[in-house]
Formats: structure tokens, sequence, C-alpha cells
């Protein structure tokens, strides 16, 4: 992957990123995941009352992946923060979203970009992310 495809993943979360349902923590998540294939799918986080229904940007991109029979991916780029203003910080995926990504990538090979507002971005493995991270592979279950 090139860094120009790096930067383009995170201008596309950035993107993802306003169309964000955040009322109750107003923070506000994008996820744009790179599928081998070389479509990007885009996802953001959408929040409910109720809490527990609340889905992760992450996870609406993966879904809406699988659910058009997409099931082998890149990289994923994450831009989230606070508010309307370009966040100035990174935001990891949380735990959940580890795991999901987990059922779907090798983690050795899944790149990760946590971007910041201003295209910038750090850079994992999902390895790196969930060193222990649960599989079919690790179970002998394949």
């Amino acid at each position: 992957m090139t860094e120009e495809q790096k930067r383009t993943l995170v201008e596309k979360a950035l993107e993802a990123r306003k169309f964000s349902y955040a009322p109750y923590s107003d923070f506000r998540v994008g996820a744009a995941l790179l599928a081998k294939n070389g479509q990007v799918i885009t996802g953001c986080n959408i929040e409910n009352a109720a809490y527990s229904p609340t889905n992760c940007a992450e996870r609406t991109a993966v879904f809406k992946a699988v659910s058009e029979g997409i099931r082998e991916f890149e990289a994923i780029a994450i831009v989230g923060g606070p508010g309307e203003e370009l966040p100035k910080e990174i935001a990891a995926p949380c735990g959940v979203c580890r795991q999901v990504l987990m059922e779907f990538c090798d983690a050795k090979e899944l790149k990760v970009l946590l971007g910041k507002g201003d295209k910038t971005w750090q850079e994992y493995t999902l390895e790196e992310l969930l060193p222990l991270g649960f599989s079919m592979t690790k179970t002998g279950q394949e």
C-alpha cells in the first residue's frame, strides 16, 4: 500500500465521519475499509438512546462489506473525535471492533490507520492492537 493510498483512506474516513449520528456522546467517528479487491467501504458511528444498540464506525463498515459479499480486507482507516471540529488526536477502535476485524482479517497483515483531522496517521497491524485475539485459526476450527 502506498502512502498516497493510505492518505486517501484517511480522507475517506474523515468524510464518513460527517455522517455520524452521535447525539449522546458527540464523539463522531468515521471509518474507511479497503477490501482486497480495491473497493472502499465506509462507515460511521450510529448511537442509540438505549446505548447497547449503538454501532461503531468500524463495525458499520465491516457489516456493510460482509452484507455485500466482501470478506477480504487489506486496511482500515479510523478518524474520531468530539464535535464537528477536525480531530487533533487519534482514536483507536474499541475491543469489540478489534474482535470483529479479527473475524475477517489476518491480524498480522491488516493495516489499521488511526488518523487525525490534519490527514496524518499512526499505523498499526491488528495484531499490535489485539495481540491475543480470538479467531478460528487460533482455536483450530478452520
